[in-house]
């Protein structure tokens, strides 16, 4: 028995001390001292020996044991330091190769435009309105003076989801929930935001755009009101040379209603490619509030007046930014998005 205990004893030594690395050693370690392990099997054999026999081998047994685990111990912190320095020099960094610059970020155009125009008008006093996207036919329609045969009613050109409820054509659905909660004292307040039409995407023209609509309502409100803040907007956004002009046109909501056209920014009027030589470009939509707008927010048009006005953001990037493709603007090209910096 105790050749055998000495045998085990100088067989592990050897493999431990041959042993190359730490999961070797761990490996050992359970096949000698493991709960089924050479010496632990030694240890369960000590019933079949005599009473005089047992302290002596019982004693052999834990010292071997007791040599092994201090060897062990040793051994796996010598390995385990080594692992550890062989990993810290391949995953060393070498710091004389250049930094890799960090890639910054920009503002998508749109986005630009639209904190323009919306701090433009906060600063003349305007509020900031928003409504949902998914709105209902009274809203985006009805309450905006539409009649139940106008064109824009049809599917072709609008995105419906149901009967009553459809993506908004316009941000003018925002006016009508404002007009419908708020008392007249007076309102004035922008409501920018996406909107949705069916319709060809070519240069010009997309499913998805966004809009910024005004709406003022008080006693006693005047055209010429209007006139003042988008011309003092115009100069604001394309500088203090720019020009307006009106141009009488419909809109259900409106009466009367006009076309606004700036002085090209181009050519400063004189007449260009870009303003196909007229010297005027169109931006916006305005009006008076329509009278059954007026009633369908529940105000008495006979107290009441207002004005209201709408813009296509991408309108005004285009123009603002000399870009001729508003796809480019969807399409998340870096080599464009990066120019806005």
């Amino acid at each position: 028995m105790e050749n055998l205990i000495n045998d085990i004893k100088e067989r592990a030594l050897e493999k431990l001390k041959s042993a190359k690395d730490s999961k070797t050693v761990e490996d050992l370690k359970v096949f000698y001292l493991g709960k089924k392990g050479e010496l632990t099997s030694v240890l369960k054999s000590l019933g079949t020996l005599s009473s005089e026999e047992r302290p002596k081998i019982g004693a052999m047994v834990n010292d071997a044991k007791n040599f092994l685990e201090k060897f062990i111990e040793e051994k796996l912190k010598e390995l385990k330091d080594k692992e550890l320095n062989d990993k810290f020099l391949q995953e060393k960094i070498d710091i004389t190769l250049p930094g890799r610059l960090y890639k910054r970020g920009a503002r998508h155009p749109i986005k630009i435009v639209m904190d323009e125009i919306e701090s433009i008008f906060l600063g003349m006093g305007f509020d900031i309105s928003e409504g949902p996207e998914v709105e209902t036919d009274f809203n985006n329609f009805k309450s905006m003076n539409f009649q139940d045969d106008h064109p824009a009613r049809d599917a072709q050109d609008t995105f419906y989801i149901n009967d009553k409820t459809l993506l908004r054509t316009h941000t003018s659905p925002v006016q009508a929930r404002t007009m419908q909660k708020m008392k007249p004292n007076p309102i004035r307040t922008i409501c920018p935001g996406r909107v949705f039409r069916k319709d060809d995407i070519d240069a010009t023209h997309h499913v998805q755009f966004h809009q910024v609509e005004g709406l003022l309502v008080d006693k006693d409100v005047k055209l010429s009101d209007l006139i003042g803040i988008l011309l003092s907007f115009v100069k604001k956004m394309f500088g203090q040379d720019t020009k307006i002009r009106l141009r009488p046109s419909f809109f259900p909501f409106t009466e009367p209603s006009a076309e606004v056209d700036v002085s090209c920014i181009f050519c400063g009027g004189k007449g260009c490619g870009f303003c196909k030589k007229s010297g005027w470009l169109e931006i916006l939509g305005c009006g008076c509030v329509h009278p059954d707008v007026l009633k369908m927010g529940g105000y008495d048009p006979d107290i009441y007046s207002g004005w209201a006005f709408g813009m296509g953001a991408e309108r005004i990037a285009l123009l603002k930014y000399q870009i001729n493709d508003i796809r480019l603007i969807t399409d998340n090209d870096i080599r464009f998005l990066q120019q806005f910096r």
